[in-house]
Order: structure tokens, then sequence, then C-alpha cells
């Protein structure tokens, strides 16, 4: 057999899972950046620091370099915002991989309300359809958000939304059940994988009770299935 039949087609997705830790790494200097004394950013950044993988995020760049992609965050925008063609050029990325980047920023925001910040993330990223146990290959994306978790004090809330569509399985017979499901699944991951402190988290879901979007479409839909994590206001 060639060495091109023996190549295994589901090796993309080490590739796609270390690109979503890089984003998420850079959204979580976002938070820190937002929430916590800028002395605390050197010390959160540690934790992605000599990481290898397909693409790695060296420790040589100065935290300075990275805080400067940041555009306009202020009290009066909810929406953290930053340069994406400075940041995905600072990385030096192909081309291919920028654009896949690009999309998948489209399937997660930041945002800051009175709850705390809000990290959220569309289900297809974190989930396949109708299930409530995260994607083994995208278990980076926790690993990054529990990086974050560490090094800082905040309380942690993590809330589950559904659409209004009936999901029809047996394991979660309501959107209701669904959402609930989905955030434990996301808190067990952090207490057994990551041994992060219980007393820190709430949990919750809220079915389809607060869409993002009026749950007319498809596309509206998608964007009202999420999951949030929230760094709550200290």
């Amino acid at each position: 057999m060639s060495e091109a039949q023996k190549i295994d087609p589901n090796a993309w997705m080490v590739t796609f899972a270390d690109l979503i830790m890089l984003l998420l790494t850079f959204f979580v200097l976002l938070l820190t950046m937002s929430s916590m004394d800028s002395r605390n950013l050197d010390e959160l950044f540690a934790h992605f620091r000599d990481a290898t993988g397909v693409l790695e995020f060296t420790g040589d760049r100065e935290v300075s370099e990275l805080v400067a992609l940041v555009k306009n965050y202020n009290d009066t925008s909810s929406l953290l915002l930053f340069d994406q063609d400075e940041f995905f050029a600072s990385l030096e990325l192909p081309e291919s991989l920028q654009n896949m980047a690009k999309e998948l920023i489209k399937k997660m925001d930041m945002t800051d309300d009175d709850r705390g910040i809000v990290l959220s993330f569309h289900e297809d990223i974190l989930f396949a359809a109708g299930e409530a146990t995260p994607r083994k290959e995208l278990f980076p994306v926790l690993d990054a958000i529990a990086a974050g978790i560490e090094g800082c004090s905040n309380d942690m809330l993590i809330m589950g939304h559904a659409d209004s569509s009936p999901i029809g399985d047996n394991k979660n017979n309501t959107n209701w059940e669904l959402s609930i499901s989905r955030g434990l699944s996301i808190l067990e991951y952090f207490l057994k994988q990551k041994q992060l402190a219980p007393e820190r988290f709430s949990v919750g879901g809220y079915g389809a009770s607060r869409p993002r979007y009026p749950d007319d479409s498809p596309e509206h839909q998608a964007f009202n299935r999420r999951v949030e994590i929230i760094f709550q206001h200290l």
C-alpha cells in the first residue's frame, strides 16, 4: 500500500483542534485584559508557553505584542474586538488555515454583560447534533478555557441553550434537558479532567427560553443553539 493510501483521513482534525486552541488562547488573553490586573497577563499566558502541536504558539513573543492587537474595548461596548487581519498575519498561518480560523471566529464570540465576561460557542464547535458529550478531538478548546479559569479568581457560570426544534432522542427528551446536560458535561470535564475547584462553578440550562435571534429560520436556530461559559464579575 502506498504512503498516500496510509494517511489517516481524520488527521486534519488535529490541525483543526490545534487551531481552535490557538484562537481560544487569544480570547482568554482578551478576557484577562478586561477583567484582571495587568500584572497577571504574563502569569496566565505562561499556561500556554512551550505548548507543541501542528500550530505552535511559542512563548518568545511578548504579551504586549498581542495586547496591541486588541481594538477599542471600553465599558460602553459589550463586544470585545480585535484586529483579525493583524492577528493572523502575526501567526504566519497558511491562507487555508487563516480562512478556517475566520470561519471558526464566526461561531464563537466574547461579550461583557451584567453577569460577567461571556464566552459563547455555537453548538457544532463542541457537540455533535443532539449530543450532550463534548467532541473528544476538541478537548483542547476546554483545556484553553480551563487555563484561563486557573489564572483568575472569578466564579464561573456555565449555561446551555437550545432552539425550539423537537430533538426526538431518548437521552434528552426536551430541549431543557439537552441544554442542562451540555452544561453539566462541560462542568464534569473541568472538575474531573482539569481538577478545577467545584465551589467556583454554577451550571444550568435555559432550554429555548433565551434565544439570541428569532427562532424563525435554520440559520437563526443554529445561532441560538449555544453554550456560554461565563467569568462572573468579581
